[in-house]
């Protein structure tokens, strides 16, 4: 960034983004000075933004919550349909996002208690979404596990599946909220 100054928000942003790159880079077992390197800064600054690995680490459950929420708000429909905040999650958890699903990072994350703490929010708040969404309880459970199942997919399969693949079935989960009754 030459000319540019640093601010704090900005600077933990690209550490962040450093820390997930080198964790895809060199695994879960990467250095703190390997992180700094990679964004640019002294050890001393990434310490200022976080006080241990573990403390990046936390660090980067926060962003990826904070990413995933960021792009369900941003891919709301604006009219106030059944199944809209579905529909959100739906596309979200289908944006190709290879940093942050990687399984590299995600491995370094799975240890860290405070990942199911995060992670018991989050889904609490998303199932309030999807299940006050207009849709019957049916249709949001189902949607919600093939999402899940997704997921896991993306983790354990990754390439494998092609794009032609990825967007049918997306598009039959979409499918599903075109209706709000039971589905059986």
């Amino acid at each position: 960034m030459p000319g540019e100054q640093r601010n704090a928000p900005r600077t933990r942003r690209e550490v962040l983004a450093a820390a997930a790159r080198t964790l895809i880079e060199q695994g879960p077992n990467v250095s703190l000075d390997a992180v700094a390197k990679e964004a640019g800064v002294s050890k001393g600054g990434l310490l200022h933004h976080f006080r241990s690995k573990q403390a990046l680490i936390v660090g980067l459950i926060e962003e990826w919550f904070d990413h995933y929420d960021a792009t369900v708000e941003s891919l709301l429909e604006p009219e106030d349909t059944p199944g809209r905040w579905t529909r959100a999650h739906i596309r979200a958890t289908f944006v190709p996002d290879d940093l942050w699903s990687h399984p590299s990072v995600v491995t370094a994350l799975l240890g860290v208690p405070e990942l199911q703490q995060r992670l018991d929010v989050a889904a609490t708040r998303w199932r309030q979404q999807t299940d006050s969404d207009g849709l019957h309880p049916q249709r949001a459970d189902l949607i919600s596990r093939a999402l899940d199942g997704v997921t896991l997919a993306d983790l354990l399969w990754r390439g494998q599946e092609s794009a032609e693949e990825r967007d049918h079935t997306r598009d039959l989960l979409l499918k599903l909220t075109e209706q709000s009754g039971p589905l059986v």
